[in-house]
């Protein structure tokens, strides 16, 4: 009874040991941030001037108000994009998986089913007229 006890104690320990080490680098990285911000605050120069204090953009001086609208068209091609690129993403590890045995008919109709659902959105998306570069 006690070599169990003691086994499933060192068993604990090591289990622990293995997230003080996580936490022991969780806190370097921190300190290490906290430092270079640091080092940055005490080093940098502050000479605030009405020209470093103006709004900076392409080196135009600003004019008129500092709102300015935004075509939404342009955040729906990113966002098309970024949904495209992450799919994309999921087509590789298909492909490797689909070279096992045993798994080729299961995956094949998985990602058929997953190209659907894609090829609904972009017709969603060409339907909506959100694909028209006007």
């Amino acid at each position: 009874m006690r070599e169990t006890l003691g086994g499933s104690t060192a068993v604990a320990a090591d289990y622990f040991q293995s997230y003080s080490v996580v936490g022991l680098l969780a806190l370097m990285g921190v300190l290490f941030v906290g430092v270079a911000f640091g080092a940055g605050r005490l080093l940098r120069p502050v000479v605030p001037t009405p020209e470093k204090l103006l709004t900076y953009e392409c080196g135009v001086d600003p004019v008129g108000e500092g709102w300015a609208h935004t075509q939404v068209r342009y955040y729906v091609y990113a966002f098309l994009y970024v949904i495209f690129a992450i799919d994309s993403v999921f087509l590789f590890p298909w492909a490797t998986v689909f070279a096992a045995p045993g798994y080729g008919a299961t995956t094949l109709v998985e990602m058929f089913i997953f190209l659907g659902f894609l090829a609904v959105g972009l017709l969603y998306a060409y339907k909506k007229g959100v694909l028209a570069w006007t």
